[in-house]
């Protein structure tokens, strides 16, 4: 069964390599990521304290490699991308949908 987990990341700018650790990821995970940038309500008691926002900028994540624990629990690698003028802040969203099936070299 698919899982995900949400994380704000603050005043991101340009291309920012990530890594996120979360046991159960394996490199035989199969992860999709998602980013928009996050807008905070003016209520801090909200639940959750913000929401994604479409605005302006480009935002998005590439070279997603999930990985095998390496001295503590597994995760995910990725490149975090936001072109804009000025940091802004960003909410990921990581889905791991289970084990891949198979693994094909193609030539």
């Amino acid at each position: 069964m698919a899982r995900s987990i949400r994380l704000i990341y603050r005043n991101v700018q340009g291309r920012v390599r990530v890594n996120f650790n979360w046991p159960g990821l394996t490199e035989s995970s199969a992860v999709l990521i998602t980013a928009a940038e996050w807008k905070p309500t003016a209520d801090p008691f909200d639940s959750p304290p913000g929401r994604p926002h479409l605005g302006e900028a480009n935002v998005y994540v590439t070279n997603i490699g999930p990985h095998d624990p390496e001295g503590g629990p597994g995760g995910v690698e990725f490149h975090l991308h936001v072109d804009w003028d000025s940091p802004l802040h960003i909410l990921v969203t990581i889905t791991d949908l289970g084990f891949i099936e198979k693994q094909i070299v193609m030539e």
